[in-house]
């Protein structure tokens, strides 16, 4: 089995598209393409279905990078440890942030982290909603200390380093507005405004539902333009409570749930990626957590 074909595919499965397939290759879209025919015809099965639009896996596609996934994770890690072992820890970590607390929680851990580590370089980048695995997928992230939950076939989350009670953000003139605290089926009614580009699985894991099961959503392209949606009366935002500290605005309420869990935070990094620098670095952070509300 040529080892190129197998790459080809895994990146193919990953973008869904040849032309990204083959800048991240570094090959022509010419040669992803018959690198993935060629495997094709080897198996005797279609992987792909193509279309002018659009690309996806066949069922035998989807398996077979189910199978390999975590063959080839496993390989990588192996090459990373023992370019670890025979380099030692040292070097530069980028490490992202996904909002303020992560962010002061990161600049924490960093500096303990290069105490123990005294020949690493940490150097922090905020992380956008919008776009919350693509810089880690790029590899222009080494880690990301962002909200839970992460579902991804190609990250790996580590253990919550903090929580963050979860609100509701009203309007100043919202009709919950003079309310101490909510609850879950007081989002009955409204809809719920987000970040565009989150995927469905986080949406379904941080918007409860009420128990009549409607869930209305609009998506905002960023977090003041959210903000400005819910000072208008648009809709509502859950969110975290560290929103009421760093976005408080005379438009915008900020109320408690009394029956939802906390927002849980947590490392997340590539499978591929992971060196001596990522797992010292989670360990440091698991052991300064405590220090993070």
């Amino acid at each position: 089995m040529d080892w190129q074909e197998l790459e080809a595919f895994r990146i193919l499965a990953q973008e869904l598209h040849f032309g990204r397939t083959a800048e991240r290759l570094h090959l022509s879209r010419g040669r992803v393409s018959q690198l993935i025919k060629t495997l094709e015809h080897r198996i005797g099965a279609p992987l792909f279905d193509r279309t002018s639009r659009r690309v996806s896996l066949t069922p035998i596609g989807r398996r077979l990078f189910a199978d390999l996934e975590p063959h080839h994770l496993g390989i990588v890690a192996s090459l990373a440890r023992a370019t670890d072992a025979a380099r030692g820890i040292g070097g530069t970590l980028v490490v992202g942030f996904s909002s303020p607390l992560a962010g002061e929680a990161i600049l924490r851990i960093a500096d303990a982290f290069r105490t123990d580590h005294p020949d690493c370089e940490v150097v922090v980048c905020e992380v956008q909603l919008s776009d919350r695995y693509g810089p880690l997928r790029a590899g222009d992230l080494d880690l990301a200390l962002i909200e839970f939950p992460v579902d991804e076939p190609d990250l790996v989350s580590g253990p919550a380093i903090f929580f963050d009670q979860r609100v509701l953000a009203v309007s100043a003139g919202h009709r919950l507005a003079d309310r101490d605290a909510v609850s879950v089926e007081d989002l009955k009614g409204e809809t719920s405004i987000t970040i565009a580009g989150l995927p469905q699985y986080f949406l379904d894991a941080f918007i409860p539902s009420p128990s009549d099961g409607t869930r209305p959503i609009e998506a905002a392209t960023s977090w003041q333009e959210l903000l400005t949606l819910v000072a208008a009366d648009r809709g509502v935002a859950v969110c975290a409570a560290q929103g009421a500290d760093y976005y408080a605005r005379p438009t915008i309420t900020y109320l408690p749930f009394t029956d939802t869990a906390p927002v849980a935070y947590g490392l997340v990094w590539r499978g591929s990626g992971e060196t001596a620098m990522v797992r010292a670095f989670t360990q440091t952070a698991v052991a300064t957590s405590k220090t993070v509300r």
